[in-house]
């Protein structure tokens, strides 16, 4: 399986500044929210337990996940979200993914076609571009000291890959492995900074026109630019 490029809104507005980190939270809380619809118990609703970790990977409070929840399993007040995934084509015949949680579908299907007719891109038929992707566990911690005995135990419980950047370790698993090798992560005391279950690009292409390559990262700010927009897949090298 080739390397895999992947861009999340989420991921990239950690650590930026107070208005980006408020609409970090807004996007997280209603990922806490649409999962919270299969249920308000995170032990028996693992979609929910994930949406859960990550929000507490990126130091959201206690009672904005609390009240997320509440909003989603019907028992606060507030207005129904749905869950929508978007197919399209970026610049450079880029493949993308489009993940958003909505509470007006029509809405913000016009702002998605919109931003993408206006950087080059344009929206793709149902299950056109999806076949690309395959689901995978993402688990990324800090780079161990003992390197060498956590991959073997890693590999042990089901990754697929490591791959080290930038002092973290990226480990990529199917989905039948996740739990397990969170709880691997966990059980040697290491702190996630990322855990998601998500598609990944089956081959990744090359833009060679740096013109193009230019237009599909206007495209990718402009979309994080939109509240909606959770995050984003796609199948550029990199």
């Amino acid at each position: 399986m080739s390397g895999h490029s992947k861009w999340s809104t989420i991921k990239r507005a950690k650590g930026t500044a107070d208005a980006k980190r408020s609409q970090l939270f807004t996007k997280l809380a209603k990922a806490v929210s649409v999962a919270a619809r299969a249920g308000a118990d995170s032990t028996m609703n693992a979609g929910l337990r994930l949406a859960i970790d990550r929000a507490r990977s990126f130091s959201m409070p206690k009672d904005s996940i609390e009240r997320a929840i509440q909003k989603g399993s019907g028992t606060g007040e507030g207005t129904k979200l749905e869950e929508v995934r978007y197919e399209a084509y970026g610049p450079g015949g880029v493949a993308l993914l489009m993940d958003v949680v909505t509470d007006n579908k029509n809405r913000t299907s016009a702002e998605i076609r919109h931003l993408l007719e206006r950087h080059g891109g344009r929206m793709a038929e149902m299950g056109s571009v999806s076949w690309m992707f395959v689901l995978k566990g993402i688990v990324q911690i800090p780079a161990p000291a003992d390197r060498e005995g956590f991959e073997l135990a890693v590999i042990e419980a089901g990754a697929d890959d490591l791959i080290e950047h930038d002092d973290e370790l990226t480990i990529t698993c199917p989905p039948e492995a996740f739990e397990d090798i969170k709880e691997l992560v966990v059980s040697k005391n290491i702190t996630p900074s990322y855990l998601s279950l998500e598609p990944v690009a089956k081959n990744d292409i090359t833009i060679d026109s740096q013109a193009e390559s230019n237009k599909l990262n206007e495209l990718r700010e402009a979309l994080d630019a939109n509240d909606d927009v959770t995050n984003i897949y796609d199948n550029e090298a990199g």
